[in-house]
């Protein structure tokens, strides 16, 4: 979707864009079901990047304690209760730049996401950066997607990181495409950016192809130690709301996600977040370093709310590529 009819979209009254992004919602999406997503960091902290906003960096001063690759049979204890709780999707993410074939850690990875997928359910990691041949290994271990956010647009990337760019964050995506894993690719509000810099990422996202299977919408959840810590302008629940709207429009066949940040909403606002498109959330009392809702107030808020819990889907297949746009040039 170009820029100037994301542009256009945000400059609609609210009410307006509410009307459109729920018309949009109800085509693809009528089953009033919302995705359970759990998330675990499998490693953590000690990692080599500068990201601005993150605690596990090494380069920061958080007091976060470093905690090295978990033991499988950890890791299956977390992904069972997540699953007799009621999630779908199961997500672990390491802290580290990226993963390499043939290296140990990698295999231990990989022998963890074969047992996961045994499970019956979705499986997601985010381990950095992904060469094509690493890519492929985890899409025959059993991942179905994998996740690798923009955070923000590529004129403001370098203003929140410098050890790597935005291609690099490209090209990852392209790899995972290129392998058959859906991609789950989102931002982050409230980094400092402006409207142009949401919808610039927006557009990028958008233009995938194919388009991600979802979109992760988080907002910052500022940190000690990290540059960030103060944060910046905070995110109100209407530019949430209405960022969530125009990715329900930008991207109407993926899952949109309720992520980080929900600890500073009410159930108010979130059942305004789920009626402008959102329709999957992280679920558990915790994501990879920050706080999150209960799982009882996620559920009795769905049940309040006449939705219910999405079924999984282990098998599900990549979006196809579109025949009618080329591979956008940054992707290829």
């Amino acid at each position: 979707m170009l820029y100037q009819e994301l542009q256009a979209l945000y400059d609609l009254p609210l009410f307006d864009l509410l009307k459109r992004s729920r018309d949009v919602h109800d085509a693809h999406w009528n089953d009033n079901e919302i995705q359970l997503c759990t998330l675990l960091s499998i490693k953590t902290g000690g990692c080599s990047e500068d990201c601005s906003y993150c605690a596990q960096s090494a380069r920061h001063s958080s007091g976060l304690q470093i905690e090295r690759l978990m033991d499988k049979d950890a890791v299956m204890e977390r992904a069972k209760l997540a699953r007799d709780s009621g999630s779908t999707r199961f997500c672990m993410g390491a802290a580290w730049r990226g993963v390499r074939s043939g290296t140990k850690r990698f295999e231990q990875v990989l022998d963890i996401v074969r047992d996961v997928s045994a499970l019956g359910m979705e499986v997601c990691t985010t381990l950095g950066e992904l060469g094509p041949e690493e890519a492929l290994q985890l899409k025959e271990a059993g991942v179905t997607a994998y996740n690798h956010n923009l955070d923000t647009s590529r004129e403001h990337y370098p203003n929140i990181v410098t050890t790597h760019t935005y291609d690099d964050r490209l090209r990852t995506i392209r790899n995972a495409q290129d392998a058959g894993m859906s991609v789950c690719c989102g931002g982050i509000l409230g980094l400092g950016e402006t409207p142009e810099d949401r919808l610039k990422m927006l557009e990028v996202i958008s233009e995938f192809n194919p388009q991600p299977e979802s979109v992760p919408i988080n907002s910052l959840m500022p940190m000690p130690g990290t540059p960030l810590e103060e944060g910046k302008d905070p995110v109100t629940v209407f530019e949430l709301v209405r960022m969530i709207a125009i990715a329900r429009i930008a991207v109407p066949k993926a899952k949109v996600r309720l992520s980080a940040g929900r600890t500073q909403l009410s159930e108010e606002a979130q059942a305004m977040c789920f009626f402008a498109g959102a329709n999957s959330i992280f679920y558990g009392d915790k994501l990879l370093t920050a706080k999150n809702p209960s799982i009882q107030k996620d559920l009795d808020l769905i049940k309040q709310l006449g939705l219910s819990a999405k079924q999984p889907n282990p098998n599900l297949n990549a979006p196809e590529t579109s025949c009618e746009k080329p591979l956008s040039p940054c992707c290829s």
